[in-house]
């Protein structure tokens, strides 16, 4: 299912980058945000929202070497971020879209309002579709569930397309193998 939902991802305009272990996928994020500038530009930072991921990270440590990236994920942190990082539930490979329950407003700020949204999830977590996902989601355990298809897009009644009007311009999917493992 992993090359069918890379298929379909990408066909939407989302990055992918596949990682084996949680190390080499924090390496990746960490060489990433200060490739982009989010720590060196004045007034820019990310925003990293809690989640599965982060479980066993030092995030002092992490913040130390990446000065200008926040744990603290508010409305003024998010909006003011070139970057937001959070987790993701599942994946389906028949459309390429991502799947989260952010019920916690973090998920919400920090998937939303940064431009570029960097998405980690475990490549165990990939469905076949949305049926797969609906058999796992009830209204009593997950009150907000968010699909997300490649980066943010809409078009004017001519056509015009927009990317990053509504939503982040950038999406880029972090798959994990070893999500589970120890920590980094």
């Amino acid at each position: 299912m992993y090359e069918q939902f890379k298929s379909r991802a990408e066909g939407v305009g989302s990055e992918l980058h596949r990682f084996r272990t949680r190390g080499e996928a924090l390496s990746f994020i960490s060489t990433f945000l200060q490739h982009e500038g989010a720590v060196n530009a004045p007034g820019s930072y990310a925003v990293w929202a809690p989640g599965r991921f982060l479980t066993g990270v030092d995030t002092a440590r992490l913040s130390a070497k990446i000065p200008g990236l926040s744990f603290t994920v508010s409305r003024e942190t998010a909006a003011d971020a070139l970057i937001g990082i959070s987790d993701m539930d599942w994946a389906l490979a028949d459309t390429g879209s991502l799947v989260a329950d952010q019920s916690a407003v973090e998920q919400r700020l920090a998937s939303t309002l940064p431009p570029i949204h960097i998405a980690i999830i475990g490549t165990d977590r990939i469905l076949a579709d949305k049926t797969a996902v609906f058999s796992r989601v009830t209204p009593q355990s997950s009150r907000y569930i968010a699909f997300i298809t490649g980066p943010s897009r809409t078009a004017d009644i001519e056509r015009v397309l927009t990317i990053g009007v509504h939503g982040p311009k950038r999406l880029v999917i972090v798959l994990v193998d070893e999500m589970e493992g120890a920590a980094v």
